[in-house]
């Protein structure tokens, strides 16, 4: 087992990891990402043989992973040359499940105690980066390779900054690259609120900071930003086909309650 020393809502990235892990283990995963398998066993080898360990409730994170990887990898068939800034990238293992060409530079970027652990549990790769330092730091960029199209993918991450780092992140991306792509989750104003209520994240001592009831508006923060689409996450077609059916029913009873369908959207703009 490799021993772990990561704090607040840097821990959130295990039950993250772990609803992947098993989604694996599905007979027709949505994601089936087994490097995320392998990943979850070597950071908690018993993961799966504990009752409450087998749950599929979590299920709901391999729809919003298998979302970012199909835009992800739109995107990168229409601009082989691209740059890829993950941006709180946790122990995901998108780059393994991409597997972009050589002509891609991708950059993973996390917290220096989050990229010390994904250096010793995924192996390296020709033109991927690994970034330690605070997303909200925008040193970070000088690093990257600017004159290219760029995707930006942050998943699991927007919501937990707060609105003027958040502005000043992605107005910062769209000043530094000519076109790009930008691809996130929001949740609503009543979802930042309630978020210090929430369980799971009073757990590892996180809340929510930001919240959009339409997410749109966000193009207004720059001229060049240009709202494209949402897609469905706790509603999703994939999560309703494939989930198990006390999961399935679970999500079911969950989306009468009002506003609950869309608590959190994944969306995506361009410039």
């Amino acid at each position: 087992m490799e021993e772990t020393e990561l704090r607040g809502v840097q821990q959130t990235l295990g039950p993250v990891l772990r609803a992947k892990a098993l989604d694996n283990r599905l007979p027709d995963p949505i994601l089936g990402d087994r490097h995320a398998e392998q990943v979850m066993r070597r950071l908690d080898p018993d993961y799966d043989r504990r009752r409450s360990g087998r749950s599929q409730v979590g299920l709901v994170a391999a729809v919003r992973a298998k979302a970012h990887d199909d835009w992800a990898r739109a995107f990168l068939a229409e601009h082989p040359d691209a740059v890829v800034l993950h941006l709180g990238c946790g122990l995901d293992t998108r780059v393994q499940r991409i597997d972009p060409p050589a002509t891609v530079d991708w950059f993973d970027l996390d917290y220096p105690d989050v990229v010390e652990l994904r250096r010793r549990l995924l192996p390296p790769r020709e033109h991927h980066t690994l970034i330690g330092s605070s997303v909200t730091d925008l040193t970070w960029l000088d690093s990257v390779p600017r004159g290219r199209p760029v995707l930006m993918i942050a998943e699991g991450l927007v919501p937990y900054l707060a609105e003027p780092d958040l502005r000043t992140l992605l107005t910062g991306i769209v000043d530094a690259f000519p076109t790009g792509r930008l691809q996130f989750e929001t949740v609503p104003v009543w979802t930042r609120r309630s978020s210090k209520w929430d369980p799971t994240l009073r757990k590892y001592g996180a809340r929510f900071h930001s919240g959009f009831d339409d997410p749109a508006a966000l193009a207004d923060w720059h001229p060049r930003m240009e709202y494209v689409d949402e897609v469905p996450m706790y509603d999703a077609p994939e999560l309703m086909a494939k989930a198990p059916a006390n999961v399935r029913r679970m999500y079911r009873l969950l989306n009468l309650v009002p506003g609950m369908k869309r608590s959190m959207r994944i969306v995506r703009f361009r410039f």
